[in-house]
């Protein structure tokens, strides 16, 4: 017997459901916190199975670091947690970004600043503070290792797997 089409609010149903979601992290230097975000968010894509459906990048609102690793305090302390992120390599925000995401995660208020500055117009609401995704934390930011020491690599890493979490929930919605 042959299928019949779609229903009017079955078919509308269906084109709301993405097919493919872009997240891109961003923090000043992507080289601490975006790429720690990008490989968890990643790790918990996969482990999801949802790795095809959800495109992961991470940037930097400055160009310092254009081509390097992450810190290799980012990646021995997520390392130890089953992430390697150790592949990456640090990549300057381009305007472009704003079109190809579908969300730009900024990991404290300056990030979501220069992104809400620079954002071209209709795409300003693609930015998101990264911990808004932990209300129950009630964190605004995640606070920069750069200058810390280990307690302060992990604490960015605890907080950054909680948002990650409630961010792939979010993003499971938008898939449908």
């Amino acid at each position: 017997m042959p299928s019949l089409p779609p229903s009017n609010a079955a078919g509308k149903a269906k084109e709301m459901m993405k097919s493919r979601y872009g997240v891109l992290f961003v923090c000043t230097g992507n080289i601490c916190r975006s790429p720690t975000a990008e490989g968890v968010f990643c790790a918990l894509a996969a482990r999801a199975g949802l790795s095809d459906r959800i495109e992961v990048d991470s940037c930097g609102t400055i160009d310092y670091h254009v081509g390097e690793p992450p810190d290799p305090r980012s990646c021995r302390h997520a390392k130890a947690r089953g992430y390697d992120i150790t592949a990456l390599r640090a990549r300057h925000l381009h305007r472009a970004d704003f079109e190809r995401f579908d969300l730009l995660v900024a990991l404290d208020r300056g990030h979501a600043e220069t992104l809400s500055r620079l954002a071209p117009p209709g795409t300003k609401e693609k930015v998101r503070l990264f911990m808004s995704y932990a209300p129950e934390l009630s964190l605004t930011c995640v606070p920069d290792p750069y200058y810390g020491d280990t307690a302060a690599f992990e604490h960015a890493l605890d907080l950054i797997e909680r948002a990650a979490e409630g961010l792939l929930d979010e993003v499971r919605t938008q898939l449908g």
